[in-house]
């Protein structure tokens, strides 16, 4: 593609990007240092450049770094917000040129071949480049080569500039780590007597290659250019949204409905080529007057049937005030999910389907969240043998995993008066006398010795299922340790 001109890469590293971000919004005057647990403890993610002063390091003990520094300002690490921000930063790089990626989690790659012209030059080009990133609050370190391994290891071990073929100049007091090794490779060298660069170019390579591997030699040759290594640029994650623009107003709910369809029918053609499903949607309408008016549909289900979705559309839309006429309309997937491969039963999926936009229907009104289902729990203690769970984000399954039926009521455990292991009879219940026509037990039920209940502290209980004369069938309980009788619930 560059015939004729010399390859030149630039690597990007921000040795402080995440807990940069944290900074360019709120300034804190003191050590601070951005926190996440590993191996059941809390460590150092990331610091500012005070912190790093007082000699804390990524890595360390969240408590060792307290006991150096008392006065540590520190933050839970966000990890999706650094990726994010990461992103942004990637996106903002093809400013400089089109060929930009990712270079681990902390640093950009850009292939500037044939660019730097249109800044009047690489110094130019870098001076702007740490110009814009320092006013925005970022910590950055440029390295530029004819090859990305000599770009890398010159921003992050020597932060220069290489001549175009004077690489192997440029690095070679560089450490052996500037190849992008591994640590216990970079130990071993370092045992060796193998410190530098130049120490490993000058070292036969047979030997080298028969204690290390290919690897070793690969990255050397890659950052002196003998072997060949790409720039690919990051792929920009797809974009789920579709614009209208109406060469006349519009108001009457019929004609934005229409309007509303082939939007729908042109975003879902997008999203069932990537079996994508949208979960929530966002319609934005503008009107004459340049005020917008938004409609917000959350779905039970991920969909790409614009035949479905277009009715749950109607509400939201005749809800509306159109003014004196919408001229624009704008449809934005907000958020979407993969759909799996699935194989279907025409009886077992139109049913699941209208209960899906039963739920989408209903939720609109009073609130996905408020819509609930009961699923199976893995406990037999009959409090926690269930959970309670929005219907629009769980899938209906599973068993209740128990010996014996258990009441479709269940309250809190309610005294009786008897005495003995059996069931008393007759007993009074809620002011009511029953007699016991059969009693079916007793099921030994133990309190769960990992989790704390306060209503389990009696110990372990004795169930009872007693069909009483007077019709009532009754779940009943006895507690050896601290005798007494109580009804838990009621059975249909």
């Amino acid at each position: 593609m560059f015939d004729g001109l010399n390859r030149r890469i630039v690597s990007m590293w921000f040795p402080r990007l995440a807990s940069d971000r944290i900074l360019r919004a709120r300034v804190i005057d003191a050590p601070f240092a951005l926190t996440f647990h590993e191996k059941n403890a809390n460590r150092i993610y990331c610091l500012n450049a005070r912190a790093e002063r007082l000699g804390l390091h990524r890595g360390m003990p969240y408590a060792d770094a307290r006991a150096f520094c008392p006065d540590l300002i520190s933050h839970v690490a966000d990890i999706p917000a650094e990726q994010r921000f990461h992103h942004v930063l990637m996106r903002w790089a093809t400013r400089y040129c089109p060929w930009v990626g990712y270079e681990g989690p902390d640093g950009l790659v850009l292939d500037i071949t044939g660019a730097a012209h249109l800044y009047g030059g690489e110094a130019q080009m870098l001076a702007d480049m740490r110009g814009r990133l320092a006013r925005a609050g970022l910590s950055v370190k440029l390295g530029l080569a004819d090859t990305r391994g000599a770009a890398w290891a010159l921003a992050r071990y020597g932060e220069g500039v290489a001549p175009p073929g004077g690489m192997e100049a440029a690095i070679a007091d560089l450490p052996v780590a500037a190849l992008r090794i591994d640590m216990q490779t970079d130990q071993a060298l370092q045992r060796l007597g193998l410190r530098t660069i130049a120490d490993l170019s000058n070292t036969a390579r047979a030997p080298l290659t028969r204690r290390f591997g290919p690897s070793l030699l690969m990255r050397l040759d890659q950052a002196l250019g003998h072997q060949p290594e790409q720039v690919s640029p990051s792929k920009s994650p797809t974009h789920y949204g579709v614009r209208l623009t109406l060469p006349d107003p519009i108001g009457l709910v019929d004609d934005v409905m229409a309007g509303t369809a082939r939007l729908l029918d042109r975003l879902c053609h997008t999203l069932q080529s990537q079996q994508m499903g949208a979960q929530i949607l966002h319609m934005a309408l503008r009107r004459v007057d340049q005020e917008t008016q938004t409609v917000e549909l959350r779905l039970a289900r991920p969909l790409h049937d614009p035949d479905r979705i277009l009715p749950l559309f109607e509400k939201g839309i005749a809800a509306v005030d159109a003014g004196y006429g919408i001229d624009q309309m704008r449809l934005e997937a907000v958020q979407v999910m993969a759909l799996p491969d699935q194989q279907l039963s025409s009886v077992q999926h139109g049913f699941q389907t209208q209960l899906d936009d039963l739920i989408t229907r209903l939720g609109t009104r009073i609130g996905l969240d408020n819509i609930q289902r009961f699923l199976p729990a893995d406990s037999h203690i009959p409090e926690r043998s269930f959970i309670i769970a929005p219907a629009a984000y769980s899938q209906a399954g599973g068993v209740w995993n128990v010996v014996r039926p258990r009441p479709v009521f269940l309250f809190l455990p309610e005294p009786i008066a008897g005495r003995g292991s059996n069931p008393p009879n007759p007993f009074r219940w809620r002011r009511m006398r029953f007699s016991i026509g059969r009693a079916t037990g007793p099921e030994r039920i133990a309190p769960e010795w990992w989790m704390s209940d306060e209503s389990w502290r009696s110990g372990v209980r004795d169930y009872w299922k007693v069909d009483t004369q007077e019709g009532r069938r009754l779940w009943l309980f006895y507690t050896p340790q601290s005798p007494g009788w109580f009804v838990h619930g009621e059975f249909a």
